[in-house]
């Protein structure tokens, strides 16, 4: 499964409860448009490195990274190197 489908598949399961409709794009914020809150963040990080196998360190833990699903992308993809 590519990257961005796995992403979204997640945010779409785990906080919209499989509904997909709210999220208009990859680039809307989570944070701001109450799509996930601070204990969606510990989860999205536990799927991060549980599912995709990363280790995240607390100061990657902004907004800039973790915010949208194009920033998660970009994230994940760096991270792989």
């Amino acid at each position: 499964m590519e990257l961005r489908q796995q992403i979204r598949g997640f945010v779409v399961e785990n906080f919209l409860f499989g509904d997909g409709a709210p999220l208009k794009d990859d680039q809307m914020s989570l944070l701001d448009n109450g799509i996930m809150d601070s204990v969606g963040v510990m989860e999205l990080v536990a799927f991060l490195e549980g599912d995709l196998g990363l280790g995240i360190d607390d100061q990657e833990l902004v907004p800039e990274n973790l915010d949208s699903i194009d920033n998660l992308v970009g994230f994940v993809t760096r991270k792989r190197g």
